[in-house]
């Protein structure tokens, strides 16, 4: 029993120290995905970050809203600020961008009120 609880203490110590990593990198790894942290830029009202995530998969950005923002506007752009892609979605929802190239990135998404949140990515390969 005692040796369970031990196991049990390892593992999680594991798995959280890899959790803390990933959080200080500004990314994480989920089932081969790369989350992309959400940052706020222009933000007046109540913060909305937490309601958008987003992760990068080879080529495909997936982005998930858990919340109703009502239409969210989403710019994808290259690291110099050219941008690759530009689209109005109703919330909430999902939606999936394929980015041909790869370089560093940044998403912004404009919220109807006009708060902006942003996050920087890579894709690689």
């Amino acid at each position: 029993m005692r040796h369970t609880k031990i196991k049990q203490f390892v593992l999680l110590l594991g798995l959280l120290s890899q959790a803390v990593w990933c959080n200080a990198v500004g990314t994480s790894i989920i089932d081969g995905h790369s989350h992309i942290a959400i940052k706020a830029a222009n933000v007046q009202g109540m913060p909305k970050g937490s309601t958008i995530h987003a992760s990068i998969d080879g080529h495909t950005l997936t982005v998930v809203f858990t919340e109703n923002l009502g239409q969210v506007a989403v710019e994808v752009a290259t690291a110099s600020g050219v941008s690759v892609q530009y689209t109005s979605t109703p919330t909430p929802n999902g939606l999936q961008i394929f980015i041909p190239n790869t370089g560093n990135y940044i998403i912004t998404f404009t919220l109807s009120n006009g708060d902006e949140y942003y996050g920087e990515f890579t894709v690689t390969d």
